[in-house]
């Protein structure tokens, strides 16, 4: 098997190998010293298998005899493995208005405190309609409500900001102590 020149391959394989000498470790994990290339060629074609430089920055670089499919099989798992248990952080967006009802309010923070405990991001756009754009303070008052209400389990990414006609923020989960 010749190595593939691929972006991801960092092992030479077989006649890839350009060290004349190698510290070679058999197919049982036994270390066998240092030996010619030759020879490690010979022992790995002997076993029925190849010969894979795992250290290549050792002087000299070890090499192993070992199945090299079964390797690249094992690697692919581990990173299919890391890409599983890997989170992928999502931002919601809750909208609302400055003239919000009571209950209406209560509704989006229980959104907002479900999304932050499923480990996402929020974000709150509080959208101006007509001439309540000229009362801002009252959308700024709205949004210290809601960061008020939510202090013990999220935390603002910055102050809320003006976009056009709706002002944003950006919530994120609180880590417990």
């Amino acid at each position: 098997m010749e190595s593939t020149k691929n972006s991801e391959e960092k092992y030479r394989v077989n006649r890839a190998i350009v060290a004349q000498q190698v510290r070679l470790i058999d197919q049982n994990g036994e270390p066998l010293g240092v030996v010619h290339i030759k020879e490690a060629m010979t022992k790995a074609r002997e076993a029925g298998l190849d010969l894979v430089e795992v250290a290549a920055q050792a002087n000299p670089p070890v090499c192993k005899i070992i199945n090299y499919g079964k390797l690249k099989y094992e690697q692919q798992k581990k990173k299919a493995e890391a890409r599983k248990k890997q989170k992928v952080v999502e931002i919601k967006e809750v909208k609302l208005t400055p003239t919000i009802g009571e209950h209406d309010y209560q509704v989006k923070l229980n959104s907002i405190v479900r999304f932050l405990s499923d480990g996402n991001k929020v974000k709150v756009t509080l959208r101006f309609r007509g001439r309540e754009l000229t009362h801002k303070e009252l959308g700024e008052k709205l949004l210290a409500r809601l960061l008020e209400d939510l202090k013990d389990k999220a935390k603002s990414e910055g102050s809320p900001r003006l976009e056009g006609r709706q002002m944003v923020m950006i919530l994120s989960a609180v880590v417990a102590k």
